[in-house]
């Protein structure tokens, strides 16, 4: 059954002045909530190692974010802001980024109306001589609703990670309402990002130091990556008053083999650094019951988790997506998810989850209030009452599943 659920149960008042706009200077002195046996407390993320339960497994999203935000110029002079999205030509992520003359990527285009099919030229107002020796334009192929296919070329043969290094800018969250600055090229991005394909940040991993980081193993807790992209989408709020009719976008998501033995293994609790973490977790399951039922794994659909009962132990199905990679020689797994995670969600992976702060009325905050059980305006209010920083660059919480 698809829970019938109104937005307007999770809106909440955040002033403008809650909201972080520029990151601490140093990354681990944020302030951490702690939401523990339904009671809040706080302390500082420097802190966090010795909150968390020994012989725990910790997973992190080893994603980067990609230089997605490209401004180029008409002939007549009118700005065109593209924002690449994904992968059309080629699909993947790693051949994309290794193409060296032209790629097609589907788009969010700023003042589109005004682009009439021409060719755009990169805007270059200082012309800066790396930029102009790229020659990087962008063709209009076509407009799927909201967004478009743009199809971009370059002269020079550098690949296209390059290009965009070179001629891109971090697309940092538009709630901050100013332009991206030197700062957000090391911060808006953590310390372990590894795999260029987000748009967006998983904010959770923002804290992180190498003193934090060695603190959490010498507390005996393991550590492991999962790789999820993170889209746009991630800043989009809910906008129908049923969150039943919100539309989740895919995100793609790689697995390894030795983290899914190591969670088949796993003993102690599971811990998730960002909501990104959670939504591959516990998309897990449901793979895993198409290699039971299907034998191969299927994209998970939003509402799958709704869909029936499901009588497959967690066991069961993470040994059965195990098994369809060993029987097909993969050393990992390589999906997308349009999970959906609201409040009567069956947790069936993540015990403890590490997030910041999120947005009324967005599908984060669902899934926190799923997580807490409801108690989310509880851990809100007191976040509010005392001084937290809020959204992308504010301040961390653990909350322990009740």
């Amino acid at each position: 059954m698809i829970p019938e659920i109104r937005i307007e149960e999770f809106n909440y008042i955040l002033p403008d002045e809650k909201i972080a706009k520029y990151p601490l200077p140093k990354r681990d002195s944020s302030k951490l909530l702690i939401y523990r046996d339904e009671k809040v407390s706080e302390s500082s993320f420097s802190l966090l190692p010795g909150e968390l339960p020994e012989d725990s497994l910790m997973i992190f999203n080893d994603t980067k974010v990609v230089p997605a935000r490209l401004h180029f110029q008409r002939a007549s002079g009118a700005h065109i802001e593209i924002f690449c999205l994904e992968p059309v030509l080629p699909e993947e992520y790693v051949s994309i980024f290794a193409t060296t003359d032209r790629c097609r990527w589907k788009c969010i285009v700023g003042n589109v109306k005004r682009w009439k099919n021409d060719t755009l030229s990169l805007y270059n107002p200082m012309n800066d001589r790396e930029i102009s020796e790229m020659g990087l334009k962008a063709d209009l192929v076509e407009r799927v609703g909201e967004t478009s296919i743009v199809e971009f070329s370059w002269d020079n043969g550098a690949s296209f990670s390059s290009v965009l290094e070179v001629c891109g800018s971090v697309p940092i969250p538009p709630y901050l309402n100013r332009e991206t600055e030197e700062v957000d090229l090391e911060r808006y991005q953590t310390l372990y990002a590894r795999f260029r394909g987000s748009v967006a940040a998983p904010t959770a991993g923002l804290h992180f130091t190498d003193n934090v980081l060695e603190d959490i193993k010498a507390r005996n807790i393991s550590t492991e990556t999962v790789c999820l992209h993170v889209g746009a989408g991630t800043f989009l709020p809910v906008k129908s008053s049923l969150v039943s009719e919100h539309t989740m976008h895919r995100e793609p998501f790689v697995v390894t083999l030795s983290l899914l033995e190591k969670l088949l293994e796993s003993k102690g609790k599971v811990i998730a650094v960002g909501t990104t973490s959670v939504r591959t977790l516990e998309s897990l399951y449901y793979i895993g019951v198409s290699c039971i039922e299907k034998g191969i794994p299927f994209d998970v659909n939003q509402w799958d988790p709704y869909s029936r009962d499901y009588s497959y132990s967690m066991e069961e199905s993470l040994s059965a997506v195990i098994k369809y990679l060993k029987d097909n020689n993969k050393e990992e797994l390589s999906l997308g998810t349009r999970i959906i995670i609201v409040p009567g969600f069956r947790f069936r992976v993540v015990d403890v989850l590490v997030t910041n702060f999120h947005q009324p009325q967005s599908t984060l905050l669902l899934l926190i209030s799923a997580f807490v059980g409801g108690d989310w305006k509880k851990i809100y209010d007191y976040a509010l009452g005392h001084d937290f920083r809020f959204l992308s660059y504010g301040d961390s919480s653990v909350l322990f599943r009740k």
